[in-house]
């Protein structure tokens, strides 16, 4: 009956933050200057990590990239947020809705490849510190970042593939302020069994896949700290991957609650609120940790901003 009654949709109404009722302009200003805050860090990365030559290391390398992604990621979801609440309900095309999933997707699946190759280098670093500038050139260093990227918009595409191959039938309004997948696969009629499957075995590849090459990452660095003679020497090479640990558990936390979750689990609005870590917070925590916690990055940020001073002086 589901199939029978299938419509070939136009497009779809986000009614995002609708139910929050009065608190909505509330909403809107703390997420804008949140996502200002957001964009100004991230590129302000970018900008430091590009101009100051002592930041030019593969670690350096991988962080900017990672500003980067968080930054398209935010680009194609929190300005339609931000409309929304001050709008009210917005409508997006069909088209326009399997483009922005293909692109949330992939810069998330990006994410998660680009945290795994951060844990890599660190293994390198500190496992191998001889071989360091030997096997993280820069043309390997570019190769693993080609790669993350490929990996992600590959993950994205097929996620996106999975769902819009299905008829969408009832109502046409999404419970969600993007085209996320479970707020989408929840119009979907007919059976939607196989997709939920196939965004599971997706979702599991791209998470279990490089939270474990992490995993296994980290294995080795805490075998090789914990061979460190002294304890100012362990604490200093652990420090060197804290900022990276912290991004991992949050950014991994977040999308493991989300995806690797049957359907009948989902909670349209406790899921949104979930939604607003990952697409607002999160983007936001990774400048903000690796500032506060890297001594390198505080020290080229103080000098880039000395530097905008006495300029203007």
């Amino acid at each position: 009956m589901g199939q029978a009654n299938a419509t070939t949709w136009k497009g779809f109404v986000f009614l995002g933050f609708s139910s929050f009722g009065g608190l909505q302009l509330l909403l809107f200003v703390l997420f804008l200057l949140l996502y200002l805050a957001t964009l100004t860090a991230n590129v302000f990365i970018i900008v430091v990590i590009r101009l100051d030559s002592h930041l030019h290391t593969p670690m350096y390398l991988f962080l900017s990239f990672l500003s980067f992604s968080e930054t398209c990621y935010t680009l194609g979801i929190v300005p339609r947020m931000l409309s929304s609440l001050v709008m009210g309900g917005q409508a997006i095309s069909y088209v326009g809705c399997a483009a922005q999933m293909f692109f949330s997707a992939s810069w998330a699946c990006t994410d998660c490849f680009l945290l795994a190759v951060m844990g890599f280098d660190r293994y390198v670093a500190i496992c191998v510190p001889l071989h360091y500038a030997s096997r993280m050139s820069p043309t390997f260093c570019f190769q693993l970042v080609g790669t993350s990227f490929l990996s992600g918009y590959l993950f994205g595409l097929g996620m996106t593939l999975v769902i819009f191959r299905l008829p969408f039938c009832g109502s046409h309004e999404i419970q969600h302020f993007f085209c996320d997948t479970p707020p989408v696969l929840s119009l979907a009629c007919g059976d939607t069994g196989p997709s939920e499957l196939g965004i599971l075995i997706l979702s599991l590849l791209v998470l279990l896949v490089s939270f474990s090459l992490i995993t296994v990452s980290y294995a080795h660095i805490l075998t090789a700290i914990l061979r460190i003679p002294s304890a100012e020497g362990r604490k200093k090479a652990f420090s060197t991957c804290a900022s990276h640990l912290t991004v991992v558990i949050v950014h991994y936390g977040c999308a493991s609650f989300m995806y690797l979750r049957p359907k009948a689990s989902y909670s349209l609005e406790r899921d949104q609120l979930i939604a607003v870590t990952y697409t607002v917070v999160t983007p936001l925590l990774n400048p903000i940790v690796y500032s506060l916690r890297n001594r390198a990055v505080q020290t080229a940020l103080t000098s880039a901003f000395r530097g905008r001073l006495l300029h203007r002086g």
